[in-house]
């Protein structure tokens, strides 16, 4: 199927668009903060100097080290100044591509928010269709009041990325559905693109889902769990590939990011393209 144009037209090209995640340390009035918002932000800018010197193509800015993450509504202002800031910092840093922003668990409008106000390019969403039972609970389908949400901030150039059958997740309720199925309905909701993970971080995604999505609809595809070095071949098909637990120390997401490891897949896709 044809990639979507806007897909093309943000990163350049359709297939193996490396996305590098930026896992800020836990932010202000979370469970495990310690650190003061210009440590938090001097963090997030290593990680994108890292990112730049590799030329990774572009980066992913989440707030992974919130945990026990809250049901988006629930999310305070806090948590989105603080990603503003961070995001304002790293796009200050990375000139080599895109930026996109991600807040969990589900605060896709605040994501929406944050990126507009930092001027990036796209979020990565959870739960856009079928409700699923997530680790923080019950996550609803937020397609409808999302998409109209961003027509009324004047954000339609940023990209909406949904994750479906997502990790950490049950999907029990929505068993008879495949992921294909998922898929379609999620093209039909007017998403940007999709993605596969596996079942919890750094699990590598199905391939032959991807490879079955990927025949079922138009949208761009991504994966966004598991790949590394070792099994990069068997996903450079997918249009995009988010990296994050492979990209750390021991390729254990709760590490500093190791510029050895992001080279060496950097290296390998710049020899497919």
């Amino acid at each position: 199927m044809e990639v979507a144009i806007r897909f093309v037209n943000l990163f350049g090209r359709s297939k193996s668009v490396i996305i590098g995640m930026i896992h800020l340390p836990a932010l202000p009035g979370t469970p495990r903060s310690c650190l003061k918002m210009k440590d938090i932000v001097k963090q997030a800018r290593h990680d994108a100097e890292i990112y730049k010197q590799a030329r990774v193509d572009s980066v992913l800015v989440e707030n992974m080290h919130d945990i026990p993450y809250l049901p988006g509504a629930q999310i305070g202002p806090e948590v989105a100044t603080a990603m503003t800031a961070a995001c304002l910092e790293v796009k200050d840093v990375f000139q080599n591509g895109p930026i996109g922003v991600q807040i969990l668990a589900g605060a896709n409008q605040q994501a929406l928010a944050v990126a507009l106000a930092a001027g990036l390019d796209y979020i990565r969403a959870e739960g856009f269709v079928f409700s699923h039972v997530a680790d923080e609970g019950l996550m609803d389908a937020c397609a409808g009041s999302l998409l109209r949400y961003r027509k009324q901030i004047g954000a339609e150039h940023i990209q909406i990325f949904t994750d479906i059958k997502k990790k950490h997740s049950s999907h029990a309720i929505t068993s008879d559905i495949s992921v294909t199925e998922t898929a379609r309905a999620a093209e039909f909701f007017q998403s940007d693109g999709v993605i596969l993970t596996g079942t919890s971080t750094g699990v590598p995604a199905n391939i032959q889902e991807m490879k079955d999505v990927q025949e079922s609809v138009r949208l761009p595809v991504l994966i966004g769990s598991g790949v590394t070095k070792h099994n990069y071949q068997e996903y450079s098909l997918a249009n995009g590939l988010i990296i994050g637990s492979y990209f750390k120390k021991g390729g254990n997401w709760q590490n500093p990011i190791e510029a050895k490891r992001v080279m060496e897949v950097m290296e390998i896709v710049r020899g497919k393209n």
